[in-house]
């Protein structure tokens, strides 16, 4: 499922809170490991720009040990690991790479080498995680809950579904990780309750709304019961309304303990023009727990944006 796992590092304590998650996933689907680290220049101010030659061949050297020294501890473990130092711009470099190394899973730790801040995720992660067009697993580097590389178990996976095919293409994957973790899969369904444009009394729409509110928490509860079947016996399934179904997840999390959410790029909608969906772009961007993305789009399927296409027709000037 994911032959080729990459790992970007920059040298941070902060990116090497993925370690561990590395270990869990490449033991679960025998996956190979790539570490990458890109070195920026840094443009020191001179009237050439030009990066000192002795500076930057150390910072290349000490760049490499580094990256050696993961892999030496990672193949420690019986991980099959390379690596490549890249130069550029991270993220840009990072993508690339993907796009180019048939990569199936890339884990990201949500800070780095430029320290923990108010934003969820940094800027560089964003771009990342909004640009390869791939499987995604983000790790909150500011909940940090298990730094040896071994033994890292999941305790409970969280399954949203909204009841479409596209999202069920999660339960082989995380069936496989329940069983080799023996891990409790929580697989939940929230039906939105409508809300109401109001410019009249509403005491017809109202019932209307319950009616039609009671109807689809029926189908819900129906789905998952013929879904239960399917998952490992302590796995349970759960329906329930709520107004927002974001908030109404985040809260599950909290209440169940949940340490790893697993959940389909896009659901019912399917909307190539973004490489997420809302509810998937809304884990992104306020979760708190890891959070493994399973892309159903290929890169080639998902719209470029305006700003991708300006970039493009800019570069072929």
């Amino acid at each position: 499922m994911f032959d080729h796992i990459l790992v970007p590092l920059d040298g941070s304590a902060l990116a090497e809170c993925v370690l561990p998650h590395v270990v869990a996933m490449s033991r679960t689907f025998s996956s190979r490991v790539t570490l990458v680290r890109v070195l920026k220049q840094s443009h020191v101010a001179s009237r050439t720009n030009v990066p000192d030659p002795m500076e930057w061949h150390l910072r290349k050297t000490k760049a490499l040990s580094y990256l050696e020294g993961v892999a030496r501890r990672l193949k420690k473990v019986d991980l099959d690991v390379s690596f490549s130092l890249l130069e550029g711009d991270p993220a840009q470099q990072v993508i690339e790479f993907v796009h180019h190394q048939h990569i199936d899973l890339v884990v990201l730790s949500s800070h780095g080498q430029s320290g923990l801040s108010g934003w969820n995720i940094s800027s560089v992660v964003q771009k990342i995680i909004f640009r390869t067009h791939i499987s995604i697993l983000v790790v909150r580097a500011y909940k940090l809950t298990f730094d040896a590389l071994e033994g890292l178990r999941y305790q409970r996976l969280l399954l949203p579904l909204d009841g479409s095919k596209r999202a069920e293409r999660i339960l082989p994957l995380a069936t496989v990780l329940a069983q080799h973790h023996g891990s409790q899969m929580l697989v939940v369904h929230v039906v939105h309750h409508p809300v109401l444009f109001q410019t009249h009394p509403l005491e017809k729409d109202l019932e209307l709304t319950r009616r039609l509110t009671e109807r689809n928490q029926r189908q819900a509860s129906r789905y998952l019961s013929q879904l239960k079947p399917q998952l490992p016996p302590n796995g349970q399934v759960h329906a329930w309304v709520a107004k927002n179904v974001p908030i109404a997840l985040h809260k599950f999390v909290v209440q169940k303990n949940v340490d790893l959410v697993i959940m389909s790029a896009h659901g019912h909608s399917a909307e190539p023009h973004w490489p997420f969906g809302s509810i998937a772009t809304n884990a992104i961007m306020y979760g708190s727990v890891p959070l493994l993305i399973v892309q159903d789009l290929t890169p080639d399927e998902v719209v470029p944006t305006q700003a991708e296409l300006a970039e493009k027709e800019h570069k072929g000037h």
